[in-house]
């Protein structure tokens, strides 16, 4: 008998970026694929059967506690085997429906960082943690993407039966090879953006809120301007601080020297066209720009957090600096400014360094992990 999966997201737009692969696969062993989330379903694989959920992005907000109700309904009727969740939103709310539904299918929470730590403030880590707490009897698997992750969900035991380790989702390496049509492109992005030899090109791939910190980085940029060093900042994505982002490089005169070509998937031309990759964010699991930027041969500076820890290795492919520690940023830019051999050196360091996260190879080990032969629904 086919075995059915629901995979849930807290957008469609999260699952076709970074889980198409494992979506494709499932159903070639054979599961009926239920995919979940809200936004646009357009794009994911044919075959898979979609379901508009509007998860709404506040914690507490009574929309979401609907969804609750409307998966746990959802879940009584569909009679799934197992169910995959994805993002920490989603996640809790699809496991706080499966709790009260009297059903109890296998699943799988795949972390992709939790969104606190031992530096969060004592009421979010709290609340957060009651939350994973509340939703453990009816989970099975805790999938990790990063040490310390892994470690909270070991101590906190946030797991009913298994603890995994991931090396991330896997990244196509393939896509940011370096071909005659991405060097056109990098081409045609510098006279765009009137960049002269001297400029000194950072980027930073994500989207706009206060978790990555772009802020940070405009405010870093206007510092770096004011010493003399003709750096250029690119901030690919969008989100709900584009605008305000944009407004804050126009406030402390950097406009000029700040880009925003906005949401773009194909991200290898800024990466080629750039330095190095840049990171303020506050808390990551195993963040895709890092490692896509590795991938294209860029060195990193990146925050001193969960996740970063785990790809940049301090001196050998790139430099980390303590959270929101602006003069300890500025260093690390001035530093590799100044040393284009040990920016090359990093680079190479990054792209032997970023085998290890190639879809190729992480894809079956994720595969052999998190679906082996599971229990059927209870």
């Amino acid at each position: 008998m086919e075995k059915k999966i629901l995979y849930v997201a807290s957008t469609f737009g999260h699952l076709k970026t970074f889980h198409i692969p494992y979506l494709e696969q499932l159903m070639s062993l054979g599961y009926e694929v239920h995919a979940m989330g809200a936004g646009d379903p357009a794009g994911l694989p044919d075959g898979v059967q979609t379901i508009p959920m509007p998860f709404e992005k506040k914690m507490a907000s009574l929309g979401n506690f609907k969804c609750a109700l409307r998966i746990r309904k959802m879940v009584r009727q569909e009679g799934y085997d197992l169910v995959s969740v994805h993002t920490s939103l989603a996640a809790f709310f699809t496991r706080l429906g499966i709790l009260f539904s009297g059903k109890r299918p296998w699943v799988i929470n795949t972390v992709h960082g939790y969104l606190f730590d031992e530096k969060s403030s004592w009421k979010k880590r709290t609340v957060l943690l009651a939350a994973e707490k509340l939703t453990r009897p009816v989970t099975n698997v805790v999938a990790v993407m990063n040490e310390q992750d892994r470690q909270i969900a070991e101590k906190h035991r946030l797991y009913k039966d298994q603890l995994v380790f991931l090396d991330g989702m896997g990244i196509d390496v393939s896509r940011f090879e370096k071909t005659p049509r991405t060097i056109e492109a990098v081409q045609a992005l510098r006279r765009e953006y009137f960049l002269a030899p001297k400029d000194f090109v950072m980027v930073c791939a994500a989207e706009f809120s206060n978790r990555k910190n772009q802020m940070f980085l405009v405010r870093a940029l206007q510092r770096l301007k004011r010493e003399g060093i003709p750096c250029r900042l690119i901030l690919a994505g969008d989100g709900e601080l584009f605008e305000s982002t944009k407004s804050l490089a126009v406030q402390l005169s950097v406009r000029m020297e700040t880009r925003f070509p906005g949401y773009t998937r194909d991200l290898a031309p800024y990466f080629y066209l750039a330095d190095v990759s840049v990171s303020a964010s506050r808390i990551e699991g195993l963040p895709f720009q890092i490692m896509e930027a590795m991938a294209c041969g860029l060195p990193v500076i990146a925050s001193r957090i969960k996740g970063h820890e785990d790809l940049v290795e301090q001196g050998a492919n790139g430099l980390l600096f303590d959270f929101d520690d602006l003069e300890a940023f500025c260093q690390a830019v001035r530093q590799l400014y100044e040393d284009r051999p040990l920016r090359e050196k990093m680079g190479q360091t990054g792209l032997e360094k970023v085998r290890r996260y190639r879809l190729e190879k992480v894809l079956p080990e994720n595969m052999e992990k998190l679906y082996p032969q599971h229990p059927t629904a209870e």
